[in-house]
């Protein structure tokens, strides 16, 4: 039976501190962010940050503790201090409508962008000017899921650690390289050098992505460049790619939306790259 709560009140010091890393100020003066829910909180346990725990602190309330001993014990093992929270102060520190009664206090984890350009990475996704937190954890979740080898976020793009970045990766944050504040012009300049090709994703594109995989241009190393939600690419940072490319509409659709076309775009590349000869062949 998991005994009664010790934080009963959401005044507590330790849970103040917790909540005010919903404000990126404070994230980045910390360099903590919170991870909800038990995926998240489950990878953040296993997972490592310059060779430290990632997770270092988890609030859980006595339901959740039953329901996810696994979780609790992982925790325990990566030497995180664990508390046994009321309901009503797991939700003061949670950022979702609906807490499903864990949160956890994670290091940052980004990685430095010139380690990402050393290990000659075959599948990149850089997100320049997205802004939406939302849009930009989908897109990492879809790399993550494509077996891309990198996600970069460019100094124009929303922070990595928004709230709903983190729950919209559904855990994704703890599976692959992730650089952050990369100016694009540096982005796509060092990994041209480093020989992968730069495909800007764009509603208009000068050829599809069909045509792209019928021609054999999409097995090599790739780093495709989504743009902002409501705008797309600006012109500057289209001329800076090997190739504008548009996923093509088939039917009545106006067009689709950030999240899904780079989950096309991707998984075309991913394809293309695991068939000999490419999709075509």
């Amino acid at each position: 039976m998991t005994p009664a709560p010790e934080l009963i009140s959401p005044r507590s010091p330790r849970v103040s501190a917790a909540k005010r890393l919903a404000r990126r100020n404070f994230r980045g003066k910390e360099r903590l962010f919170l991870a909800e829910g038990p995926q998240a909180v489950r990878e953040a346990a296993a997972h490592r940050t310059g060779g430290a725990p990632t997770l270092v602190e988890l609030f859980t309330t006595p339901d959740a503790a039953d329901r996810y001993p696994d979780i609790l014990a992982a925790a325990h093992r990566a030497g995180a201090r664990v508390h046994l929270a009321d309901e009503t102060v797991v939700a003061e520190i949670s950022t979702t409508v609906t807490p499903q009664g864990l949160v956890g206090v994670c290091r940052f984890l980004d990685t430095p962008f010139e380690e990402i350009v050393a290990a000659r990475p075959r599948l990149v996704a850089v997100l320049a000017h997205v802004r939406d937190p939302g849009n930009a954890g989908t897109v990492l979740r879809c790399a993550d899921a494509a077996g891309a080898d990198a996600v970069v976020l460019t100094d124009a793009s929303v922070d990595l650690y928004n709230p709903k970045a983190v729950r919209a990766s559904v855990g994704s944050h703890f599976h692959l390289p992730v650089a952050v504040g990369v100016p694009v012009e540096t982005a796509v300049g060092r990994l041209r050098e480093a020989g992968v090709r730069i495909v800007a994703a764009d509603g208009a594109g000068d050829d599809d992505l069909d045509t792209e995989l019928d021609r054999g241009t999409m097995g090599g190393p790739t780093a495709w460049v989504f743009g902002n939600e409501a705008w797309g690419l600006p012109e500057e940072t289209r001329s800076l790619a090997d190739a504008v490319v548009r996923v093509p509409i088939h039917g009545r659709a106006e067009s689709l939306n950030l999240a899904t076309a780079a989950a096309v775009c991707l998984y075309a590349s991913a394809r293309a790259q695991r068939t000999t000869g490419g999709c075509r062949a």
